[in-house]
């Protein structure tokens, strides 16, 4: 018998359960903010230092870096 287009789309496999991971979306989120207590956060600079630490400073106004990583 001939397959009609109705019965081919209930046989197809349905797709793999969608699974959140809601701590590394956290991480990830929180990666150019500095907590500033009371549930509040800033964003930081976030530019790699010499010293392989983030930049602390506060970025410019609509701009992603500070004044001295305003270049990158």
């Amino acid at each position: 018998m001939v397959q009609t287009r109705s019965q081919a789309k209930l046989a197809r496999p349905l797709l793999a359960p969608f699974v959140f991971d809601f701590d590394e979306s956290s991480a990830a989120w929180k990666a150019n903010k500095k907590r500033m207590g009371n549930g509040t956060y800033k964003y930081i600079c976030g530019v790699l230092t010499k010293n392989n630490t983030l930049c602390q400073r506060t970025p410019l106004a609509n701009h992603c870096h500070c004044a001295q990583h305003q270049s990158f």
